[in-house]
Order: structure tokens, then C-alpha cells, then sequence
């Protein structure tokens, strides 16, 4: 199987050391990208194009093409079908082949390209293709401003190609071809689709997650931070650092005006990602603020927020209401994780201020012990992203189970379209679909009576939740690790 990526158009409008840099970085992100699935799938590409030559006998298709269209800097992703040049008439047989049941009923149109030295032109191409298909089936007809189906024939020397299925693409920037930034998340569904809004910009992005006291946070914040990352950002490397801001918090309460609780706060949290991020070279910090949508947010309060560092703090969310935000966070997979993130409200005054004076908000940090700010940045633990769920330990051991017995259950954590992508299937256990953010929530209502088995790909999510519920007493729970 051949594939053809072409990039968003906003790529081909770059000056040319532009564009060939962002095609090289484009090909590099789908080649590490592609590799993990096999070795063998080549990648190559023009100034204009990515070419993905796939191994046809080994089942590949449909994983390739998730993953091609979750790469930033992609507009679509062609099947192609590459055939040595013969005749005009062979390249409309070929045609009518590629395009059998896909234009009943429909209007389409035949765009050619032509590369080389021929007898014929890219008309010449477009009309004999055209007229087999409108023989071949019952069309609604030739439409060449808007046809619902768009026929592409490529020749090119020797040889030509018919694309058949197009595939939409993440559109953007390529991942890398940017600036870097970090973006402070908190796992709910603004900074999620903040977040994921910069990916596809073409912004590799550390994530920096100030733990205001809690785990079962820190915890979930990880894992939607895994998910981000292997989803749309996975062909770079990036840093989660979490920060304990617990005594920051303390100092808020203790030192400042209730009023202006929440503002503080945030300017506490610029404070610390900025000098955090001079250690990690990058060029901005992203938040996923929207104007007017909490106290804290109204531009007066935003521009006193920005007073508290020099980096430019970059906020893409802020013209969208909280409807389109969950539908964003909803498409990309991370709206049941903000569901069901546990939140922190100890810092929400009675009275907030809404019009914070810079001046007044200063006398009131200037009551503060800096030593609180300083030592929750001494004190943040810095984790590959890649290693985020392995990393996070858990407060038992558990037993790990590679053949279940007859009457255990089988609980599949995965994310569902984890388990929609490869779903468990087994002869004699019966398997409960529960995602891992619904865990503890159901855990209580299953019979007590029965062990359990978490399932999820790598095992490591499985091992992680075991080893919380056995710690709150549910010592009925094991690991499933199928042998491979």
C-alpha cells in the first residue's frame, strides 16, 4: 500500500528554506512515528509531499493511517495505487478499478498531473478517465467546480498513480518546526485542549502541573498528559514537571488579601513556570484561560497575571466559550478525563476581586515569605513524558496473573477508543469495560465476591490502579498480563 500526505496549505506558502525545512521536519516526525509499527514502512517526499510506502501483507493499514491522522502538519493522506505506465486506456482501467462503488450516485470530477515527456496531455488524461468512469457506473454526472468525489491521476515519467480513499489530516504546523513552549495543565478541559491546540501548531510542549495537595490529582493529570502526548505529540520528547505548590498556597492564605486569592495564585504560578522554563530553553508559556469565564480570567485580572513574569504567555483558548471547549476536548479524547479529574478549591475567595490594581496586588505578595515560591521550585520532579506512567508508583505490590482462572473478571481500564482500536476478546472470562478514570467510582459496586484482573496494553496503567485500590482495601484485585 502507497500513501500520499500532503501538508496543511499553510506550509506551501512559506518562503522555500522555510517550507523545506518544515517538510524535512514533517517527514522526520512520520518516519519515527511509523517505525514503531515496522521498520520496513519507507518514507520519502518532495518539497510538497510525504510518500509512505507500506508492506501489503502485514496487516498495517489501519494503524498506519490512525497515526497519520493525528500528526500535526498534515492536510490529507491519499491510498494510492502505483502502476507502470502503459496507455491512456490502461490508466482509465486502472481507474474504474479504484473507484468501483465509490461514485454511484455521485458527482465527481478527474484532476491530472503530468510529469515528463509524453504524447499526450494531463486533458487528454482527465478525458479518457472521465469517460470510462461515467461508462463504467451510474454516476450523477461530471461537476468540475464541486464534485462530491474528486478522481486524482499522477503520471510521472514512466509511471503513474490513481489515488482512491482521501483521509482528512490534524492539519497545522509540523510538530518541532516551532518554537518550544510549556503549558500549564491542571487536567481539566481548558488546559487539555490548550494544550493539544499548540501541538498542533507546531509547538512541542513541556507540560508544568503545580500540585496544590492532593494525588489522586497528580495522578490523574498524568494520565491525561500520557494520552496527549502519545496521541499528538509522541515523535518528540517532553518533560511533565510537577511542582508542590501546597505551601506556596498556605502563604497565599496566610499573607494576602481573600480578594485577591485567586490572582496571586496565578502570578505565584508565572512566577515559577518562568524561571522553570529558562531551564528548558523555551519561548512561552501556555494557559488555557478564556476571557470573562471565572473571576481570575477578566482582562483587568489577566493583564496583572502577565505583570508577574517576561515570558510571553500565549492563551488559546481565549476567545472560545466552555460549549466549544468540551466539544474540542470531546473530539480529541480528553473530555472524560476532565469529567472525572478530582479538583482543588481551597483558593476561591467570597468576594474576589475582579479589577485587581497591579499596585495593590504587589503590597500584597510583598507580605509573602519567598522562600515558600523558592522552595516548591527546588523541590519539582522533573519526569520523561514518554516514562510518565511507569513512573508513577503505587502504594502496594501486586500480583500479576498470565492465565485467568475460569470465574475471574476480566476489567479492561483502556481508554475507549484503546479498546475500540483492539478489543479483548476471551473464550471463558467475562470482561467488564471500565475505563480507568470510572475505576474507583464502580469499584464499590461490583460483587466482593469475585477477583478482578485489570487489563490495559503495556500494563502499566493496570499495575498503577491495582495498587491503589488494594491499597484502600479491595484485596480481590490482581494484574491480567497475557503472556505474548
Amino acid at each position: 500500500m502507497k500513501l500520499l500526505i500532503r501538508p496543511a496549505p499553510e506550509v506551501a506558502i512559506k518562503s522555500k528554506p522555510v517550507r523545506q525545512q518544515q517538510m524535512r521536519q514533517l517527514r522526520q516526525n512520520v518516519r519515527k512515528l511509523l517505525v514503531r509499527l515496522d521498520s520496513d514502512i519507507d518514507v520519502t517526499g518532495t518539497w510538497d509531499r510525504v510518500d509512505v510506502d507500506v508492506p501489503d501483507d502485514r496487516g498495517l493499514y489501519g494503524s498506519v493511517i490512525d497515526v497519520l491522522m493525528r500528526v500535526p502538519g498534515i492536510s490529507s493522506i491519499q491510498e494510492i495505487a502505483v502502476y507502470p505506465l502503459t496507455s491512456l486506456e490502461d490508466i482509465a482501467d486502472k481507474a474504474v478499478a479504484a473507484y468501483a462503488g465509490l461514485l454511484d450516485g455521485k458527482t465527481f470530477a478527474v484532476r491530472a498531473k503530468r510529469l515528463g515527456d509524453h504524447d499526450f496531455r494531463s486533458i487528454d488524461i482527465e478525458r479518457a478517465v472521465g469517460a470510462a468512469l461515467l461508462s463504467a457506473y451510474e454516476t450523477a454526472g461530471v461537476d468540475l467546480k464541486s464534485p462530491q468525489v474528486e478522481v486524482r491521476v499522477e503520471v510521472k515519467e514512466d509511471g503513474f498513480h490513481v489515488s482512491r480513499r482521501k483521509h482528512p489530516g490534524l492539519g497545522g504546523y509540523p510538530l518541532g518546526s516551532v518554537e518550544s513552549v510549556m503549558t500549564l495543565i491542571s487536567g481539566g478541559y481548558d488546559s487539555s485542549v490548550a494544550a493539544y491546540l499548540m501541538m498542533r501548531r507546531g509547538l512541542r510542549s513541556h507540560f508544568l502541573f503545580f500540585n496544590l495537595g492532593g494525588t489522586a490529582h497528580e495522578v490523574g493529570v498524568r494520565q491525561v498528559v500520557h494520552y496527549l502526548w502519545e496521541r499528538y505529540g509522541a515523535s518528540h520528547n517532553v518533560k511533565f514537571i510537577s511542582v508542590p505548590f501546597d505551601g506556596v498556597v498556605a502563604e497565599i492564605m496566610r499573607s494576602v488579601n481573600h480578594r485577591h486569592w485567586g490572582v496571586v495564585l496565578k502570578r505565584q504560578m508565572l512566577k515559577a513556570a518562568a524561571e522553570i522554563a529558562d531551564t528548558l530553553n523555551v519561548s512561552g508559556l501556555v494557559m488555557g484561560d478564556a476571557v470573562a469565564q471565572v473571576s481570575s480570567q477578566t482582562l483587568s485580572n489577566l493583564n496583572v497575571v502577565d505583570r508577574a513574569c517576561e515570558q510571553v504567555v500565549l492563551r488559546p483558548l481565549i476567545a472560545m466559550d466552555k460549549q466549544e471547549i468540551i466539544r474540542i476536548a470531546h473530539d480529541i479524547g480528553t473530555e472524560s478525563f476532565a469529567r472525572n479529574m478530582p479538583e482543588y478549591c481551597g483558593v476561591i475567595s467570597q468576594k474576589p476581586a475582579t479589577r485587581a490594581k497591579l499596585h495593590r496586588v504587589e503590597a500584597d505578595e510583598a507580605e509573602m515569605d519567598p522562600a515558600a515560591l523558592a522552595q516548591a521550585i527546588e523541590n519539582r520532579e522533573e519526569t520523561p513524558v514518554n516514562r510518565l506512567l511507569e513512573s508513577t508508583s503505587t502504594p502496594e505490590e501486586v500480583e500479576l496473573v498470565q492465565t485467568p482462572g475460569v470465574d475471574d473478571v476480566i476489567i479492561d481500564v483502556r481508554h475507549p477508543s484503546e479498546e475500540e482500536r483492539a478489543p479483548l476478546t476471551l473464550t471463558n472470562n467475562q470482561i467488564l469495560k471500565i475505563p480507568f478514570y470510572e475505576l474507583n467510582q464502580q469499584i464499590d459496586t461490583l460483587p466482593r465476591n469475585r477477583q478482578y484482573l485489570l487489563y490495559c496494553d503495556r500494563g502499566s496503567m493496570s499495575r498503577m490502579h491495582a495498587g491503589h485500590l488494594k491499597a484502600e482495601g479491595h484485596n480481590n484485585v490482581k494484574v491480567y498480563t497475557p503472556a505474548s
